[in-house]
């Protein structure tokens, strides 16, 4: 998307006839403009000279932002489009003119209500009155000349637009009153005094210059108020550091941060900002990054760990490499998502959109009716000319053009100051519609790494005892399991036994000697059958298995020493987040390539509706197509794996995305990791469109009430009239209102739940959910893939099997004992360029591989023992 910056605009039917200007275009794909940020974003292969020469010849300015330039000119340039230059304008504006009309209002008002006095040479000298109102006036209508410029300017261009309406209005009381001057100056010279006295009530000159006023009044409430509405933004843009201190040659240098180029290294001190993204190569610290996620409490940093752009430094020295620059980083992608979803428009907007385009001459055609209507009914020509007058200043197509991109702005600022960033307005307002939200399990629901759930030790054995054993023998192995039980130990501060003739047992387990003992470690059957295990303890590895967890057994010698179970256990935030999407009316689904056992028992813990287990990626999306049969249906994955499913889905919302936002995928982007994020996303949408509809239903319930109001059709029946001053001063506010109403999203507190309400769920049926999986056969054939649904019964698989049995191999494995050991055979195989996709079975020791060219069998045997399983044969 390109965006510009336009000038020129003062209200929605300016953007109106801008965005029409620039969709004639051939080549332009979509045109959305923002009169919250005078901007414009263009899509297609339109050129930026023909975009600029549309815009021109609507009557407005274009200027391409960024260009070629550096990432830090563009952030540059960007921040300075953010500057409140037009309040400061407004408040010079404004001061002199209500110094001036207070004056005005003293000659032209004040005498007559009030009897204040006034000069001796105004005795009786009403030309002289009106020669002091002709004069203030307008010096007063010169000060806002820019109505008068921008609006008659627009109507040459046949688009008026509201400064059409102001500059009409205050122009059509300046020149009645300027003839009422004329014909009272002819009453007096003839000395008919009755006519004079006649005419000075017929002066206008302080509704022409109040009628101005106070629009600035308003103007300026509006610009600072909108002005507030990037705060997130700005405040965003505040965030990214200036420069860097880099080392060249072992010396340290400070140099501006567009300076610093990949591959840098750059070392940062405590309490310093983190200029640009890198990896740790040296030295250990905690990282404040509540600036990019939300997140207060530090992270802990060491070599090899990712570090992003504006988190701060909190306490160790840290040596990084930069690896994303400029335009490239986090925060800069951050900055860029939140640009896009203002520059963007929700699809609510289209109809104040369309009324915006229409109004102002319509508006027009209306004052002019009026005029002509209170004539014909026999009234004077300054009583018919102030209804008119009164419709043309009381209009206001501004309000209904803001009432949907400030509220856009302010949520989507919101969302990036929570660690949620809608890619676009209509994420921002798709996501509160869901009806289902399916998830993926690994890294969504769960943590993505296995950790020790259970340790049962055998009788005579301590735990810590077993603790110490099992870390000794895994601490010389690379398996995801063996990581689990050394970082169990190491919490701990276990020591380590010194092993010797250590050796890996592809399928079993590990052994090795500590002294003269002989250790061993594995599966239940492995130690089944060279140890003791008592009953009770097979009854209780068996009963860990269906909860989905991985059971170790360990021996030394012949003696049973206990059980250390690994899981992927699920977050702590998982289920409250699963329960609040459930209690907002929302059913939660669960979609998992691993087994239905596995999935079953993290579907219990975590709450969800339904679980479907084994489901290969394309399996996935065709599970998210069928239930988008249902309702508007949300994807949660982590944006890879998920793509196919991400995409398929009405939104998708990638998660566990905080060092890489930008995810095609994905329309949401959750920052922090957390399940929490996701009906946080859903509840902030929500209000959103919530303040959309109030500001909508405001902006066109002033205009429906206001405009017969000034045009006097309740005048028969209540008696009811409007004056021309009194008109502006409602137009001037009801924008005002409108933006006010929108920065009360900033109070909205994301993660509460205590206003969420229960929306109707969609029927998911155990019916629904079986013609969902109505497929053939799993290709793993014995294997337990399958759903379970909200009754505990298990249906058919969710696996796909492929076109042609010629597209397929089976290859033996030994080696797999787990999910984990799955899903590493699973993403070397799918690593392969003639690999579609895979998947692997630890239970039957096999990989089924779709096939998208010629097999190489020497690649999958280097694939799979690459990671430390044995290759056994190809079928």
């Amino acid at each position: 998307m390109q965006q510009y910056s336009i000038t020129g605009m003062s209200c929605a039917a300016c953007s109106a006839r801008v965005e029409k200007a620039v969709s004639k275009l051939p080549g332009v794909s979509s045109c959305a403009v923002s009169l919250l940020t005078n901007s414009m974003g263009v899509e297609g292969s339109a050129s930026p000279a023909e975009i600029i020469a549309a815009v021109e010849g609507a009557g407005y300015g274009a200027k391409l932002k960024g260009g070629e330039r550096s990432a830090s000119a563009s952030m540059s340039e960007a921040d300075s489009a953010l500057i409140d230059r037009e309040t400061p304008k407004l408040k010079k504006r404004l001061i002199a003119s209500v110094i001036l009309l207070l004056i005005l209002m003293y000659f032209s008002m004040g005498h007559m209500m009030w009897s204040w006095p006034l000069p001796k040479w105004f005795d009786n000298n009403h030309v002289a009155m009106g020669l002091v109102q002709l004069v203030l006036s307008a010096l007063i209508m010169v000060i806002n000349q820019r109505f008068f410029t921008s609006g008659f300017k627009a109507l040459w261009n046949r688009s008026p637009n509201m400064d059409t309406l102001v500059a009409l209005g205050s122009t059509a009381s300046f020149v009645w009153s300027l003839y009422a001057l004329f014909m009272m100056t002819r009453a007096q010279t003839d000395g008919d005094m009755m006519l004079v006295e006649h005419y000075m009530m017929e002066f206008y000159f302080e509704s022409a210059a109040m009628i101005v006023t106070l629009i600035t009044v308003g103007k300026m409430l509006e610009a600072r108020s909108k002005g507030k509405t990037t705060d997130a933004l700005k405040g965003l843009m505040k965030l990214a550091p200036k420069s860097a201190v880099i080392v060249e040659n072992g010396i340290e240098k400070t140099v501006p941060i567009e300076a610093v180029k990949k591959g840098d290294i750059f070392v940062v001190r405590p309490g310093e900002s983190i200029p640009v993204d890198g990896v740790v190569i040296d030295g250990i610290s905690a990282v404040n990054e509540a600036s990019l996620t939300g997140e207060s409490i530090p992270v802990d940093k060491q070599a090899g760990s990712p570090v992003s752009a504006a988190t701060i430094n909190e306490s160790g020295f840290l040596t990084c490499e930069a690896t994303r620059v400029g335009e490239d980083t986090t925060l800069s992608q951050i900055i860029k998502m939140v640009s896009d979803a203002a520059a963007t428009k929700a699809p609510i907007a289209k109809i104040a959109d369309k009324v915006s385009g229409i109004f102002v001459p319509v508006v027009i055609v209306i004052a002019v009716i009026t005029f002509i209507v209170w004539l014909a009914l026999g009234k004077e020509f300054s009583y018919a000319l102030a209804r008119g007058i009164s419709v043309l200043v009381i209009s206001c197509p501004c309000a209904l053009g803001l009432a949907t991109p400030v509220a856009i702005m302010v949520g989507s600022g919101m969302g990036a100051k929570n660690g949620i960033l809608f890619k676009t307005a209509v994420s921002l307002e798709e996501a509160g519609k869901a009806q289902i939200v399916a998830l993926d399990k690994t890294g969504t629901v769960t943590s993505g790494e296995p950790r020790v759930t259970d340790i049962i030790p055998a009788g005579g054995i301590s735990e810590k005892e077993l603790i110490s054993l099992a870390y000794s023998l895994e601490s010389r192995s690379e398996h995801p399991l063996a990581r689990a039980i050394v970082a169990r130990a190491e919490e701990n501060s276990v020591s380590a036994l010194e092993v010797s003739d250590f050796a890996a047992l592809p399928g079993n387990g590990l052994e090795g000697r500590i002294g003269a003992n002989l250790l061993r470690g594995g599966s239940m059957n492995y130690i089944g059958s060279v140890a003791k295990v008592g009953g009770e303890m097979l009854e209780r590895a068996q009963a860990l298995a269906a909860e989905g967890k991985t059971p170790l057994l360990f021996a030394r010698d012949n003696d049973f020493l206990g059980i250390i179970a690994v899981a992927d256990v699920i977050k702590p935030e998982s289920p409250q987040a699963i329960a609040e999407l459930q209690n907002m009316g929302i059913r939660v689904v669960m979609l998992t390539g691993d087994n239905e056992r596995t999935a079953r028992a993290i579907g219990a813990q975590a709450g969800v509706d339904h679980v479907i287990a084994g489901v290969l990626p394309e399996g996935k999306e065709r599970v998210i197509r069928r239930l988008a049969e249902r309702g508007k249906v949300v994807m949660v994955g982590d944006g890879i794996n998920d793509a196919p499913a991400l995409t398929r889905a009405d939104m998708g919302f990638a998660i566990g995305a905080g060092t890489d936002v930008a995810i095609d995928a994905a329309d949401v982007v959750l920052m922090k990791s957390k399940l929490s994020d996701v009906p946080a996303a859903i509840r902030l949408s929500r209000a959103t469109l919530r303040n959309i509809h109030e500001n909508l239903f405001w902006a066109f319930i002033y205009n429906i009430i206001g405009i017969p109001l000034a045009a006097g059709v309740f005048i028969p029946i209540f008696g009811w009239t409007l004056n021309p001053m009194f008109g502006a001063a409602a137009m001037s506010l009801s924008s005002f209102c409108v933006v006010t109403n929108a920065l009360r999203l900033n109070l909205f507190k994301v993660h509460s739940a205590k206003r969420d309400k229960m929306r109707t769920p969609v029927e998911l049926d155990k019916a629904f959910i079986e013609s969902i999986l109505d497929l053939p056969a799993c290709p793993l054939e014995g294997t337990e893939c399958g759903v379970e649904a909200s009754d505990g019964n298990a249906v058919e698989p969710a696996v796909e099997q492929p076109e042609s049995a010629a597209k397929t191999l089976t290859v033996h494995i030994e080696g797999m004992m787990c999910e984990h050991c799955e899903r590493s055979v699973k993403a070397a195989l799918e690593a392969l360029p003639f690999v579609a996709s895979a998947e692997a079975s630890h239970e039957k020791g096999v990989a089924v591989v779709v096939l998208s060219g010629e097999a190489d069998e020497g690649a999958i045997k280097s694939a799979i023992e690459s990671e430390d399983y044995e290759f056994i044969s190809i079928e």
